[in-house]
């Protein structure tokens, strides 16, 4: 046989992968997977019933049903003020991820450089090389996993066709802040670069943040590709519906690629997410409040239990500094699973060189019984 493509081939088995497969063979407590134990939303789910019963079933406009880019539209005003036109602006793709892989076959052309930050979502990396792109790792350091700006300055070059920008950030579980926006946009501009912004847990921030998208910053707006998730709002993973939200320029683009990826995403749960949207803002309020709540039941466990939590302002994660510890992430991944039953993930794992090797993330997007049972199996490790 010929060999076969060498971005996916050579891939090795995954952390992720090890550390699911112990939990379910160990009967382990997974706090490695990012979803919630929660079905979601009833009446959303409901809404996706009726409309697989009473609804059409047949392929949707390619871009996405109109109620739901509308709604999208209307979202993004009354949450972030983003001013969208529905009809020109505004994109459904099958998940976030197949939106990130559009924007780049639709983008980069072979020996573009992409610039990503590390720690980095694991399909990243593996994408922009498909893509044709080459890749710029600007590594982030914790506690704070914030920009540098020396750094960020040097991974770009003549050659740079754009920024992959998660924010908030997984895995770190951090916000960027104002002035690291700023920097971001304003070396954007200086270099003629597109950023595209993973944003899939605008909603899930805590302690009354409020997610500011880079879209909204000066010399943005016709160089952004915003790119949101269902799932992650509506603690719906499974559903896989992405937004996509870029000028006319740029949409006209992502859209081709979108067309020969999925084409088209099922519209019964386009028109549940399209009822979602336009629930009132104390449902947005409780389920960050919900989410807050059980951040705070886990890491006053953990901290019970003599770790260093490093503090977590977004995302369904909250990660631990090892620092002082005789094994580093991997190593103590593995034993967590294989002595004590409870999967968690070593972020070293979402570097590119393992640059950093002592940092843990769980999933806390749990029922109190699952973290609790989590807790009780960690004494002592």
């Amino acid at each position: 046989m010929k060999p076969l493509n060498a971005v996916y081939a050579g891939l090795p088995t995954t952390i992720f992968e090890e550390m699911s497969r112990r939990a379910r063979e160990t009967g382990a407590v997974n706090l490695g997977q990012g979803f919630p134990d929660d079905p979601g939303p009833a009446d959303v789910r409901e809404a996706a019933a009726k409309a697989v019963v009473e609804g059409w079933n047949q392929y949707p406009p390619m871009l996405g049903l109109p109620e739901l880019r509308t709604a999208i539209a209307t979202h993004y005003a009354r949450w972030q003020g983003l001013d969208l036109d529905p009809e020109r602006e505004v994109m459904v793709t099958s998940g976030a991820t197949e939106a990130i892989a559009g924007a780049l076959m639709a983008l980069v052309e072979p020996g573009d450089e992409v610039v990503l930050f590390a720690p980095m979502y694991d399909a990243y990396l593996p994408l922009v090389r498909r893509a044709g792109g080459v890749p710029r790792v600007v590594t982030l350091q914790p506690p704070r996993f914030g920009l540098d700006e020396a750094a960020l300055r040097a991974a770009i070059s003549p050659r740079t066709k754009a920024v992959l920008f998660c924010n908030p950030l997984n895995p770190t579980a951090t916000i960027f802040s104002d002035a690291d926006r700023a920097l971001l946009a304003r070396v954007c501009v200086e270099n003629d670069v597109v950023a595209i912004c993973d944003e899939v847990w605008e909603h899930v921030v805590f302690d009354g943040a409020r997610h500011r998208p880079l879209i909204a910053e000066p010399g943005m707006r016709e160089r952004t590709v915003k790119i949101g998730s269902a799932g992650k709002i509506f603690n719906l993973t499974g559903w896989k519906v992405g937004f996509v939200c870029a000028a006319p320029a740029l949409l006209g683009a992502l859209a081709k690629a979108h067309q020969f990826l999925t084409f088209t995403t099922p519209p019964a749960l386009q028109s549940a997410v399209a009822y979602g949207l336009g629930k009132d803002d104390a449902w947005f309020e409780g389920m960050r409040a919900d989410l807050q709540r059980s951040r705070d039941r886990f890491c006053a466990g953990l901290a019970e239990l003599g770790f260093r939590v490093i503090p977590a302002a977004g995302t369904y994660f909250v990660n631990v500094d090892l620092a002082g510890r005789d094994d580093d992430d991997v190593g103590f991944c593995r034993r967590l699973v294989s002595d004590h039953g409870v999967a968690a993930i070593p972020v070293s794992a979402f570097y590119p060189g393992g640059e950093v090797t002592n940092v843990v993330r769980f999933c806390f997007a749990k029922r109190d019984a699952t973290l609790d049972a989590a807790l009780e199996r960690m004494r002592g490790v």
